[in-house]
């Protein structure tokens, strides 16, 4: 039988009530970084991090990826405004060199805080 404004009542509000509670808690979490979450993307970030300016040639060895795979996801975080891309000639040989942008630098610290809190919350538990 419904309640009104569609509260149940017996045994299966419980259960209801019971497993809704871990998606709440769930629900508190930060949400992590879709941009920065990816395995290529977070690399490519992290890694100038620490070692900025890199290289396209540089980047593309530390991250073991294809010209092709680092290409798309450098592009999407220069387009996120990330990381600045240079392309310069020295000589008749392209060089493609990134930095990490003030903006990139602050959504990676926001995604480690973010990965600490869940990280935290997972062996605190619910």
């Amino acid at each position: 039988m419904a309640r009104a404004g569609g509260a149940r009542s017996g045994p299966g509000a419980r259960a209801k009530s019971a497993s809704s509670a871990p998606r709440r808690a769930a629900s508190r979490l930060p949400d992590l970084d879709r941009l920065i979450h990816e395995r290529i993307r977070l690399g490519i970030v992290s890694a100038l991090a620490a070692n900025e300016p890199l290289r396209f040639a540089d980047l593309k060895r530390l991250l073991e990826t294809t010209d092709g795979n680092l290409s798309v996801h450098a592009r999407k975080l220069e387009e996120a405004g990330y990381i600045a891309c240079v392309k310069r000639f020295e000589g008749r040989v392209p060089r493609t060199e990134f930095r990490l942008t003030r903006a990139g630098r602050d959504a990676l610290e926001r995604y480690l805080t973010h990965l600490d809190a869940l990280v935290r919350w997972a062996r605190k538990g619910p």
